[in-house]
């Protein structure tokens, strides 16, 4: 099988991205084109976020997650710990985030630590889901091997017995984590390959240091 994709061609010529147009904190500039995204109404899922770690296989390993929350101290997202991702964090916790938002030719990738939430946290954002999606925290052994969905189906059917009409605690093998950024890019598509990127490196006293990168 071959397909040549050499004449796939997108001149990319919505935006620019200037040094002067940036804040000293790329937080700032983050939640400037988060809620952009959000506005845009041609963006689906806005907070679609792709997580890449290191496995104990020593290859990296890429999905996409959903983000749920970002603050001044970092991006938080979600997961049972005990997933192929959560071993990998576990092994080493240098993660890489990134978001690509092709109708605005946009895209953000952060470099960053993920260190586990606090439970309560945990806890109060587990309250806040759908019964459903509740359940299948428990029902799901995240990543492991099963022999078919029906496996699946009969774990969900399993915890929904055992948790009718009670309320339904958060899992200890599931929660948060927040990746405290050590580096954010931003990728801004401009004509003729001569991309904007701008990426803020985190320096020793936690000041911002902005620099250009080529194309």
């Amino acid at each position: 099988m071959q397909k040549d994709l050499s004449n796939y061609r997108k001149s990319y010529e919505k935006h620019e991205l200037l040094e002067s147009n940036c804040p000293e904190n790329p937080m700032e500039l983050f939640q400037t084109w988060f809620r952009n995204a959000e506005e845009s109404e041609t963006v689906n899922e806005t907070n679609a976020m792709t997580v890449s770690t290191i496995g104990k296989d020593g290859f990296p390993k890429s999905r996409v997650v959903l983000l749920k929350k970002f603050t001044w101290e970092g991006f938080i997202f979600y997961t049972n710990y005990t997933s192929e991702k959560g071993k990998a964090i576990a092994e080493n916790n240098n993660i890489c985030l990134s978001f690509f938002w092709p109708a605005l030719e946009q895209q953000i990738i952060i470099k960053g630590i993920a260190e586990k939430q606090a439970e309560n946290l945990s806890d109060g954002y587990f309250d806040s889901r759908p019964e459903g999606s509740k359940l299948g925290a428990w029902a799901s052994d995240q990543s492991s091997v099963i022999s078919t969905r029906k496996e699946l189906e009969e774990n969900l059917l399993r915890i929904e017995k055992k948790f009718e009409g009670e309320e339904i605690p958060r899992p200890k093998h599931w929660g948060g984590y927040l990746v405290k950024p050590i580096s954010i890019e931003f990728w801004q598509g401009r004509p003729n390959r001569l991309h904007d990127r701008i990426r803020y490196i985190l320096e020793k006293d936690f000041s911002w240091k902005l620099e250009r990168l080529a194309s």
